[in-house]
């Protein structure tokens, strides 16, 4: 949800119905903008590889404007992106057609060029590297909830991410696992097609490799692409989210229509634009409330679905819970789909996995490559 990529009228109605149902608004990699702050709603500020609003002029991490912006009360958590749905592995990009003068000085880049996100972070190239981040950030904001978000490609590069875990005692707070289908704009057709774990896969593997290295209480977990109804929300739930990030469904609130024209600035409902005629489309209060009662409804929804299944709370929910049809005359449960592994299993015995043995012997702490 970053002011660049969507219009200044579009923040302000995400954040205002967020501040109005009580739920948060994740700022995108474009930074903090006063519109995100216009209303109040509580603010989790994802900070990419471009490292916008805490950007030094050669493009590296600056501590001191990082400090300073996260100690904003109105913040509530800090998300560093390593990757997300649609865009694993590759660098984010905002036109120099949408880079007003405005959004040039929020991220701190020069206009007339286009505004580049790299593909892999500066500041660490490694799993160790990326967890001692983690914590600095978590430092840095005064002792706030700080996480990461990607989506999940070779499985030996998490593994190693576990590994590190145990070898620094380091956790992340949260993870957000996005799923390859999670949309963009911007996104390569390639990508969007054929890049990345689709979020059941991801979600389910990194929820079991971090029970089975004994780390799951530490670390919550959220999750990400394509999520727009309450049975989206359920059957994640099942498979070890603690909560769920849409994005989807509140741009459709805000009067998106999928006209694919984001990257030209010429968005025909104001909501991916930065042309100050065609954003008067948007009436903000209006579109507040339409972005309220989406978030309520689906909960209203989600919690007939809980009930029908007999229990009290989406995390009740369970990968028996769901069925899928495997084969024309198959139909298995989640937890048949998926291996479910013990507290404690890759640690004591990797090798018992047949689904993590092969990844867990290629990752090592000190490395994202393959090793082996």
């Amino acid at each position: 949800m970053s002011y660049g990529s969507l219009s200044a009228n579009a923040i302000r109605a995400l954040n205002k119905g967020a501040r109005a149902g009580g739920f948060y608004h994740d700022t995108g990699e474009g930074g903090v903008s006063p519109y995100h702050r216009e209303h109040g709603g509580d603010l989790v500020w994802e900070l990419g590889s471009g490292y916008f609003g805490a950007r030094m002029a050669d493009g590296g991490f600056d501590p001191g404007k990082f400090a300073e912006a996260a100690s904003d009360p109105q913040i509530r958590m800090v998300e560093l992106k390593l990757s997300q749905g649609a865009k694993p592995g590759h660098g984010g990009v905002l036109p120099a057609a949408k880079l007003a003068e405005e959004i040039s000085r929020i991220r701190g880049v020069p206009m007339g060029q286009d505004c580049v996100s790299p593909a892999s972070h500066a500041v660490f190239s490694t799993p160790i590297g990326l967890l001692q981040f983690v914590a600095q950030m978590r430092d840095l904001s005064g002792g706030k909830p700080a996480g990461f978000k990607l989506c999940i490609g070779h499985p030996w590069e998490f593994m190693a991410i576990c590994k590190a875990m145990l070898a620094t005692g380091i956790t992340p707070d949260f993870i957000v696992v996005d799923g390859k289908e999670g949309g963009t704009g911007a996104a390569p057709l390639e990508f969007m097609d054929h890049v990345g774990m689709p979020l059941r896969d991801g979600l389910s593997f990194v929820h079991n490799a971090l029970v089975g290295i004994g780390m799951r209480d530490r670390v919550k977990i959220g999750a990400s692409g394509k999520i727009t109804s309450a049975f989206d929300i359920a059957r994640v739930m099942a498979l070890g989210a603690d909560w769920c990030n849409a994005a989807r469904g509140f741009m459709f609130a805000v009067g998106c229509i999928q006209a694919q024209s984001c990257h030209t600035g010429a968005c025909p409902t104001g909501v991916a634009t930065q042309d100050p005629l065609r954003q008067r489309a948007i009436v903000v209060p209006d579109k507040a409330e339409r972005v309220a009662s989406f978030q309520r409804n689906t909960l209203h929804a989600l919690a007939e679905l809980v009930a029908a299944a007999g229990v009290a709370h989406p995390a009740e929910l369970k990968p028996h819970h769901f069925l899928r049809r495997s084969s024309a005359d198959r139909v298995i449960s989640l937890a048949e789909q998926y291996e479910q592994l013990a507290p404690g299993q890759l640690t004591a015995d990797p090798a018992s996995s047949p689904r993590f043995a092969q990844a867990w012997a290629w990752s090592s702490a000190d490395s994202f490559a393959r090793v082996g």
